[in-house]
C-alpha cells in the first residue's frame, strides 16, 4: 500500500482510521460513478464494511471491484478538514460477526443490548465487503479561523 501524504498531515493513520467518521465508498455502474456512505472497520490495511440485503453496492463491487474510498474528518468550529482517500479494490465476503462487531462497537458502543435494534443479531443474510487499498492519500487541507 503506497502512502501519500501533504507535509502538513501529522497524524498517525491507523488513529485516525479508529475514529467513528462516516466513508463514501465509491463504486461504478457502467460509465456512471455511485456513492454510498458506509461506516468501516480498518484491520490488518483493509477497510471492511457491512452490506445488507437492500444495499446495491455488493452487486456492483461484484461487477467492477475497482472502488474509491473517502474519508473526512472536519469540524466547522477549528477549521479542521483531515482527508484520507483510499483507491483499490474490493471483494464481497460471507459476513463474519466479529469483524461486524467491532465495526458497529466503533460507532454504537461496546454493549449490542444498547444498540439500535436494526444493528443487533445481524446474520448471514448479510455480507462484508473487504476493500484493499492499493494508494492512500492523507492531507491536512485544515484552516485558520478569524
Amino acid at each position: 500500500m503506497k502512502i501519500i501524504k501533504n507535509k502538513r498531515w501529522d497524524m498517525d493513520l491507523e488513529e485516525f482510521l479508529k475514529k467513528p467518521l462516516f466513508a463514501h465508498l465509491a463504486t461504478a455502474v457502467g460509465d456512471y460513478p455511485r456513492d454510498s456512505p458506509v461506516w468501516f472497520h480498518w484491520e490488518e490495511e483493509k477497510l471492511w464494511i457491512i452490506g445488507t440485503a437492500t444495499d446495491t453496492f455488493p452487486k456492483r463491487i461484484k461487477n467492477n471491484p475497482k472502488c474509491a474510498i473517502g474519508i473526512i474528518d472536519f469540524n466547522v468550529e477549528t477549521g479542521l478538514v483531515l482527508h484520507v482517500g483510499f483507491r483499490g479494490v474490493a471483494t464481497v465476503e460471507p459476513f463474519n460477526t466479529a469483524i461486524t462487531n467491532r465495526l458497529l462497537s466503533k460507532y454504537l458502543g461496546p454493549d449490542e443490548k444498547n444498540w439500535d435494534p436494526r444493528f443487533r443479531n445481524l446474520d448471514n443474510s448479510n455480507v462484508l465487503i473487504c476493500f484493499v487499498p492499493k494508494t492512500v492519500v492523507v492531507r491536512d487541507q485544515s484552516y485558520k479561523k478569524f
